[in-house]
């Protein structure tokens, strides 16, 4: 059994589990395809999980694939904590270039559910950290897109830690989100990929 807990940002949602402790460690079921299904309204298949181990201070994104090969996330933390970051680039969205973030842990076993639109990123707080995910689709490398972190634009709040932002050449580098291709709310026509760069 999961709890569901709904964000500013429609569509994506944290889950918070049913842990049964004892003396003995615990239990929790992290993923039951029937009730996730229920709690978003839809069926979804995931194709391929994925597993990172980060150090104190690095910083992974903000990330996402483009159509026809955009993903939609489900994210948890296995050892350690991590401040996880989902922002709105679907243009035409209500929130469109809003953010929400949430600490996600192996003491709290929250996971987050990005949906196809978000834009994702994570800090991680501990000494290290395991980040296991979920993805509705394959990694295309020929999709894939970042928008920079500290985009005042976005105006993410970041924790502040006692020790430097560690990010990959390609993320330091990522352009801010008026300069990235997004994705169109709107219908489109056949053939196109639903992109709308933005101005």
């Amino acid at each position: 059994m999961m709890k569901v807990i709904p964000t500013a940002i429609s569509g994506v949602l944290i889950f918070e589990p049913v842990v049964f402790a004892d003396a003995r460690g615990f239990f929790l079921e992290s993923f039951n395809q029937r009730d996730f299904d229920k709690a978003i309204g839809s069926h979804v298949e995931f194709v391929q999980d994925n597993h990172s181990r980060s150090t104190k201070g690095v910083l992974r994104g903000l990330h996402y694939q483009l159509p026809p090969h955009s993903q939609g996330k489900l994210v948890r933390v296995a050892q350690g904590a991590v401040f996880d970051v989902a922002v709105d680039i679907r243009a035409g969205s209500p929130t469109f270039g809003r953010w929400v973030g949430v600490e996600l842990s192996d003491e709290n076993h929250r996971q987050l559910w990005l949906p196809e639109g978000m834009a994702h990123g994570f800090l991680v707080l501990s000494a290290t950290a395991n980040f296991l995910y979920k993805t509705t689709t394959f990694y295309a490398p020929g999709s894939e897109a970042a928008i920079a972190h500290d985009d005042t634009d976005i105006g993410i709040a970041w924790p502040m830690l006692d020790t430097a932002l560690q990010l990959s050449t390609k993320d330091a580098a990522a352009p801010r989100l008026a300069c990235a291709p997004v994705f169109n709310m709107e219908p489109v026509a056949s053939g196109d990929l639903g992109l709308k760069p933005t101005k």
